[in-house]
């Protein structure tokens, strides 16, 4: 009976743990296992190859789902469209700088040089680069079911926002295919939510392989992936948020970084831009002097699509990934990463684990090797906190510069903490 006990209160704790600590425990417990086994941790492989394969089927139909839903959601009125179309010009534009702020600071602090790791996978070899006209010119898929079956992920995205467009124009015919695509998409997500439970334990067999074959020494560039991101996020709010603050809406940068303490502290625990939402509305509206109509519109539609902190977290471990397997990067597969990340964000935001889905995206497009996801994944609740953070800080900011552009900014409640701190002094 005490046996049966223990085992109950065993399972129960597992179970009662969330998953970011469920992988962290994958992680240590896998490091432990290669450190012990050494070259014989190889047999554990497979359990990380099975959630890898997990994570290759979501791919295409996640994104493809998500992204068509995405566009239908949004309303079809003139005001919604302008402020919409410059929502999303915002969004995806710092978006684009977060993820070069990321691919700079890594080319910079080369967290992964050195570790002069082996692609085992030769499908996970690097192709050779394409141009920057043939990336262009290849967006446009010439046969979309081609596309989605051979996993050509920018052609995929091209064809979901050309699709979501065109179903929104259709008006009320269109509504049965938007129902099926919400369908679609709502299953994709569970279907996502049941494989990232696969995750502590293809860590696990990874980490594993990983210690067993390659040391201890893969671990500590971990702690300058960290380091890196947290920089990276920090000159993100404070030099770019700010400045577009200052110069775009010609306003003071003070009363914004006041407004976004609580928000930013609720995501930094949280991990959660959705579960952030009420305080971000509460502090656009209350604090920043945004109107009703712009933030409950914005502030939404920021949490489904801008990903700035995920961005910037996929450029630095993207070139980790690359510089441990000693993979040589061209021009174009910089540009590449830019832009499969810049519109991938509007897909995949909201999905849970999606900072690896993302990542995995952009590994596979640039061909880089898929089984670095095990390398990041154990610190990526860390990373996590970091990016939910600036994801916030961003939306806050874009809904404070299309409020002051549509007029619709209180510029008497966003200057009165500044007002209230002279009036102390």
């Amino acid at each position: 009976m005490p046996n049966s006990n223990t085992t109950d209160n065993r399972a129960g704790f597992w179970s009662g743990l969330v998953l970011w600590k469920k992988i962290l425990v994958g992680m240590i417990l896998g490091v432990a296992a290669g450190a012990i086994m050494g070259p014989d941790a190889e047999m554990l492989k497979p359990i990380g190859t099975l959630f890898i394969n997990a994570i290759k089927m979501l791919i295409v139909p996640l994104v493809f789902c998500s992204l068509v839903v995405g566009v239908t959601s949004m309303q079809d009125t003139r005001k919604m469209g302008r402020i919409g179309i410059k929502s999303v010009i915002l969004y995806l534009g710092t978006t684009a700088a977060a993820i070069t702020i990321g691919l700079g600071l890594a080319t910079i602090f080369t967290p992964g040089a050195g570790l002069n790791m082996v692609i085992t996978d030769t499908a996970a070899v690097g192709k050779e680069a394409p141009t920057l006209v043939q990336t262009l010119l290849n967006m446009i898929p010439k046969n979309p079911v081609n596309a989605l079956a051979a996993g050509n992920i920018l052609q995929i995205i091209v064809f979901a926002l050309g699709l979501g467009i065109a179903l929104t124009m259709s008006g009320e015919k269109a509504e049965p295919a938007i129902k099926l695509f919400e369908s679609l998409a709502e299953a994709m997500y569970k279907l996502t939510e049941m494989v990232m439970k696969l995750a502590p334990y293809g860590v696990f067999g990874l980490m594993a392989w990983v210690a067993g074959k390659y040391g201890m020494d893969i671990l500590l560039p971990l702690i300058k992936v960290i380091a890196v991101v947290y920089i990276g996020s920090v000159i993100h709010v404070l030099v770019f948020y700010t400045g577009l603050v200052s110069i775009v809406g010609r306003l003071s940068p003070i009363p914004y970084l006041r407004g976004l303490l609580n928000p930013a502290a609720v995501a930094f625990t949280t991990t959660s831009s959705s579960g952030t939402l009420p305080a971000t509305i509460k502090a656009s509206q209350e604090e920043m002097g945004v109107s009703k109509s712009i933030s409950s519109f914005i502030l939404p539609l920021g949490a489904t699509i801008n990903m700035d902190g995920t961005a910037l977290y996929q450029g630095v471990c993207a070139l980790f990934i690359a510089q441990a397997f000693g993979v040589d990067l061209a021009l174009s597969d910089y540009v590449l990463i830019i832009m499969t990340s810049t519109l991938a964000s509007i897909g995949t935001a909201g999905v849970p684990g999606a900072g690896l889905i993302m990542l995995s995206l952009v590994l596979t497009t640039v061909g880089l090797p898929i089984e670095g996801l095990a390398i990041v994944a154990g610190i990526d609740r860390i990373l996590d906190m970091a990016r939910t953070s600036v994801n916030v800080c961003g939306d806050l900011m874009v809904s404070v510069l299309v409020g002051k552009s549509e007029n619709e900014l209180d510029e008497s409640v966003y200057n009165k903490s500044t007002d209230a701190d002279t009036a102390r002094i």
